[in-house]
């Protein structure tokens, strides 16, 4: 049998398989978005079960397979417990994590993606940063982190959000949500990551679906 392998990462989907496993989806840091089957984590008392969820972050310990690793124990850092909640943080936190899954890839270094994920799901439990800018940041510095991204705001703004723009772009991910805009400095920024989007993102996302039947 081959040696277990310890992995950091995130849970990025849970979906069940027959009547007592889950398959997941996880970002690990050190080989990208990889698959997993959790074996009888729908049995109660499992200590995988708790394991099993979106947002779970912590060490996962695996033994990899063919095409895919068996989960055999996880010693769990954070539940992000507190976003069950707050219906609002939930829905933009799973757009982050389709978000996410959308982007990343196997056996590609997960550091940033996973660091990202990680400050902007702490960065919608503080009720002073409105959740619409941690959206525009998190958006913004995911496709800069894959190289899809305009250097300077693609359209003309003020000097107050092409700062933003590149601030969000070039600062240190613990740095990154620090700060508050003006709503009209935000609308500009909006505008131009909605624009980066279109530009480079195929497909829609679920998730955001639902946000913005929430939000308005």
């Amino acid at each position: 049998m081959r040696e277990a392998v310890n992995l950091i990462g995130m849970v990025l989907k849970s979906t069940p398989v027959g009547e007592y496993d889950r398959r997941l989806v996880i970002l690990t840091r050190e080989r990208g978005k990889i698959t997993a089957f959790a074996r009888g984590a729908k049995r109660p008392g499992n200590p995988l079960m708790a394991a099993s969820r979106p947002f779970v972050f912590g060490t996962f310990v695996l033994y990899e397979g063919r095409d895919a690793y068996n989960l055999q124990r996880t010693e769990i850092r954070n539940y992000f417990t507190e976003l069950a909640g707050d219906v609002e943080a939930a829905c933009y936190g799973s757009y982050f994590l389709e978000f996410a899954d959308y982007y990343c890839r196997e056996n590609i270094d997960g550091t940033e993606m996973l660091l990202l994920l990680y400050q902007s799901l702490r960065a919608l439990l503080k009720p002073a940063l409105p959740n619409a800018l941690i959206q525009i940041v998190f958006e913004l510095r995911a496709m800069a982190a894959n190289g899809e991204y305009t250097e300077k705001p693609p359209k003309t703004v003020s000097a107050s959000a092409a700062y933003a723009w590149e601030y969000i772009i070039s600062t240190p991910m613990e740095s990154l949500y620090t700060f508050i805009l003006k709503e009209d400095v935000q609308r500009e920024l909006r505008e131009c990551v909605e624009i980066n989007k279109k530009r480079f993102i195929d497909r829609s996302f679920h998730s955001l679906e639902i946000l913005r039947m929430l939000c308005g």
